[in-house]
């Protein structure tokens, strides 16, 4: 059975069931909506923005234009504008629970206390956003390697990989930033 073609779909989309149309407008429009997407992102989200943007299309491929190239980078940059958006709400997320809830032993001073949690922070910051969040699952949440894979939605080699590095980059971060002030000094200059 053939669908009639949509007068506002390209006619070089327009034979065959909507997929094949879907399918053609992809083969067509991809690789420049890719091109438009690495020029406003990392590598590794490219192939999302993509998939996202054709999977918008598929769905509205009845209100697609007959030029449909500005029309899928519209939702290209939309897309985009909020992966931005929502990262930057992820770290904000983060960054306030992480000093809402860092506890310190209880023999530390408030100002090592605070010190060290900023030290602590500025580390956890260095590392990138799925490091992060491996180290708090584990860390943090005291979640199995194999649990916090599941949560992460990756292979549990995949996570245990992902945490090594993390950790390696936080290790690294905490060696490169400022030492926390140690009390021995303070107190010898009170005793003198």
């Amino acid at each position: 059975m053939r669908h009639p073609p949509d007068p506002r779909v390209p006619p070089s989309t327009c034979d065959g069931p909507p997929t094949a149309s879907v399918e053609a407008l992809f083969r067509d429009y991809a690789p420049r909506v890719r091109a438009y997407a690495r020029r406003h992102t990392s590598p590794d989200e490219c192939d999302d923005v993509v998939q996202e943007t054709f999977l918008i299309a598929w769905r509205r491929r009845t209100e697609l234009p007959a030029d449909p190239l500005p029309w899928l980078l519209v939702v290209a940059r939309n897309i985009l504008s909020t992966r931005r958006r929502s990262g930057r709400r992820a770290d904000q997320l983060w960054l306030a629970a992480a000093r809402d809830l860092w506890r310190m032993p209880d023999h530390a001073s408030p100002e090592t206390a605070v010190l060290e949690r900023e030290r602590h922070l500025a580390a956890l910051a260095a590392c990138t956003r799925p490091e992060r969040e491996a180290l708090l699952l584990v860390a943090w949440d005291g979640l199995s390697a194999a649990d916090a894979a599941a949560v992460a939605g990756c292979s549990p080699r995949a996570f245990a990989v992902r945490l090594s590095r993390a950790r390696a980059r936080l290790s690294r971060a905490l060696d490169a930033g400022p030492a926390a002030p140690s009390l021995t000094p303070r107190l010898a200059q009170e005793t003198s």
